[in-house]
């Protein structure tokens, strides 16, 4: 990634995020990820509409459905991050092998033990020190292909391919 200079507004909110996915990905802390957002924060996983709006309904997403449902696995390779005074988008790889029941990404489906590489967006919002929204983008289609429960011909739908051609433009 290119490294520019940031103003100490957007270190903070690198370090903001940066802090609230290591409590997600690392320490696996529910409490301590609510902690990092607004009273009314909301988060989207826009192709599947999982998330929720509100510590309540936060503290049940991420205690039942996201954090303790990731594949061992799961490996994120950032992209590009783009950094503003009050938003923060990162591109990034998300890969796992669908061992478990990942009721955030693919409700109601269960492990097929396959694998899966997708190119991932977080848009982040913040408020002063902490987070306003999440709004998280993936290409679904592209998901489920890979999981075989979808059959690409007639589609236009390209799987893995689509994740590596941002990784690799030259494909």
């Amino acid at each position: 990634m290119d490294k520019i200079a940031l103003s100490p507004r957007q270190r903070r909110i690198v370090e903001l995020w940066e802090q609230h996915v290591a409590l997600e990905f690392d320490e696996k802390n529910t409490e301590a990820t609510i902690a990092t957002m607004v009273p009314e924060a909301y988060v989207n996983h826009v192709p599947v509409m999982t998330g929720g709006r509100g510590h309540e309904e936060l503290r049940r997403f991420y205690s039942t459905d996201f954090i303790p449902q990731m594949p061992p696995d799961t490996q994120m390779t950032m992209v590009s991050r783009t950094v503003g005074n009050d938003r923060l988008v990162d591109e990034m790889i998300f890969e796992f092998t669908h061992t478990i029941p990942m009721p955030w990404m693919l409700p109601g489906v269960q492990p097929t033990g396959k694998s899966v590489k997708v190119a991932l967006v977080a848009i982040v919002s913040f408020e002063g020190d902490q987070l306003v929204h999440e709004h998280i983008y993936w290409d679904q289609a592209s998901v489920l292909m890979q999981l075989g429960l979808i059959r690409p011909e007639g589609l236009p739908v390209f799987g893995e391919a689509s994740a590596l051609k941002v990784l690799h433009p030259h494909l």
